[in-house]
């Protein structure tokens, strides 16, 4: 087998929406870094019934309602 073939497999930590964390393994980053997710279980509409709003933060909903305002979504 090849040298190297692998990532580094170490302990990251992740921060949920609600700004509880958690300690997990992953190939992500380096050792001791934290992974900010934007959707998580607590905050995805398909986890939650789809009665919570989900936050644009890149301005992707925004870009696409100007892109297609005029087809009526």
């Amino acid at each position: 087998m090849k040298n190297d073939l692998h990532p580094d497999y170490h302990t990251i930590t992740v921060k949920m929406t609600d700004g509880t964390t958690y300690e997990t393994r992953s190939t992500y980053g380096k050792e001791g870094d934290t992974l900010t997710l934007d959707i998580d279980p607590s905050s995805h509409p398909a986890w939650t019934g789809g009665n919570q709003k989900l936050m644009d933060t890149g301005g992707r909903v925004s870009k696409f309602k100007d892109k297609y305002k005029g087809l009526g979504f």
